[in-house]
Parts: structure tokens; C-alpha cells; sequence
């Protein structure tokens, strides 16, 4: 039981890395740029499941906010995160979680995964967002136009994207018998 938790608790960790060169994929967009960490962490919770894949998120977050350069443009610290795009970040470690407990209970069909993913993305919107509009001072009206509607499309395609990639994945995964039983 303890070399598949050390299994998983390193996986998890791979893909805390990954999100932090996902993050790296930038397609410059102000005031809150395109990357692809959004498709990583939802590889990592669809992949890995709540448990782990929050694991991933939260320990992505953490490495960001104690210094390692792992957000988009190498930045990191706590000014990131509080400041107007901190809230895009910080919805990873919740998102994750809805993203694995809605694949599980749905048995990480296809189906459920997507539409697991495509909530995750707009959660991931609506939350940076609202953060944007208080931590930019900002109108509703700015922060959806330039927090979220340029995203819309973009991220539900990630997310599609992600759950198809992701239950391939895993389904590989499992089969090989890298995945636990029970995840």
C-alpha cells in the first residue's frame, strides 16, 4: 500500500511540473494571458483523480507562491497570486478537486470526464474573474470582457481536449498497472 501511495504522491508531483511548463505556453493576451497549465491541471485531475490531482494543484501552488517561477513568464511569490490574476491560479486547487469527484463518480467514462472539464474550465473562469474584477478594481463588465470572454471557447475546447487525452491516459495507465486500484 505505502510504494502505491509514494507512487501516486510522485505523480502527482510530475504533474505539479508539468502545470509550471504549461504555464510557460503563453499566447499573450492582457490583461490575463492564454497558456496551457489550464490543459495540464486538467490532464493531472482527470488523470490522477481528486485526491492526487488536488495534490498536483495545491503543491503547484505552493511552489509558485515560496518562489519557484512557476507561473506564466517565470514569474512566482505572492504578489502573483494576490494580485489581479491570483485568482485564476488559486481556483486550480478546487477545480481540481470538482474535476476528479465528478470522473469518479461518473466511473471516468468519456461522457463524465467531459463534462467534468468543461465545469472545471468555467469554474476556473467565473472564480478568476470575480477575482480580476475586486483585485484589478475593475467593472463586471471589464473583467468579463477581459477575463473571461476571450477564454470561453479556447477553454472549453482545453477541456474537451483534456478529458478525451486524459481517459486515454488513464485508461493506459490502468491497464499497465501504474494506477491503483480505487482511483
Amino acid at each position: 500500500m505505502g510504494n502505491e501511495r509514494l507512487k501516486m504522491m510522485i505523480m502527482a508531483a510530475l504533474f505539479a511540473a508539468i502545470m509550471g511548463v504549461g504555464a510557460q505556453i503563453i499566447i499573450p493576451i492582457p490583461p490575463v494571458p492564454f497558456t496551457a497549465q489550464t490543459l495540464a491541471l486538467a490532464l493531472a485531475a482527470t488523470i490522477l483523480g481528486k485526491r492526487y490531482g488536488t495534490l498536483a494543484a495545491a503543491l503547484y501552488v505552493l511552489l509558485g507562491a515560496i518562489g519557484v517561477p512557476v507561473f506564466a513568464g517565470m514569474k512566482s511569490g505572492l504578489g502573483i497570486l494576490l494580485g489581479p490574476t491570483g485568482g485564476y491560479i488559486l481556483s486550480y486547487i478546487p477545480v481540481a478537486f470538482i474535476i476528479g469527484w465528478i470522473s469518479e463518480k461518473g466511473g471516468f467514462r468519456t461522457s463524465a470526464v467531459v463534462t467534468a472539464n468543461i465545469i472545471g474550465a468555467l469554474v476556473i473562469l467565473l472564480i478568476g474573474t470575480a477575482w480580476l474584477k475586486f483585485m484589478g478594481n475593475l467593472s463586471w463588465t471589464g473583467a468579463f470582457a477581459g477575463g473571461m470572454l476571450p477564454f470561453i471557447i479556447l477553454d472549453c475546447i482545453k477541456a474537451v481536449f483534456a478529458a478525451v487525452l486524459g481517459v486515454l491516459v488513464r485508461n493506459r495507465l490502468a491497464s499497465a498497472r501504474l494506477l491503483p486500484a480505487g482511483i
